[in-house]
């Protein structure tokens, strides 16, 4: 199964991005995309970003994940 995450996008440098989720920054290839700006959210996989998405639907999917982790650390 491939799992994207939700990541905003903090700073861009020609192809290049450094993105943030959960308080951690990566850089992330931003070439599948065009015309993104700072301050939108994307799909990260496997250092690339795949798709824009909106900041409520980050926030939503995050909220999801967050949950998912609270869930099954309960279940240890």
């Amino acid at each position: 199964m491939c799992l994207s995450i939700p990541a905003k996008v903090e700073a861009i440098n020609g192809d290049k991005a450094r993105v943030s989720m959960s308080g951690n920054e990566y850089r992330a290839d931003i070439s599948l995309i065009d015309d993104l700006h700072e301050g939108e959210y994307v799909l990260l996989h496997a250092g690339f970003a795949i798709q824009k998405i909106s900041e409520q639907h980050a926030r939503e999917t995050l909220e999801l994940i967050e949950e998912m982790n609270r869930v099954n650390k309960g279940l240890k």
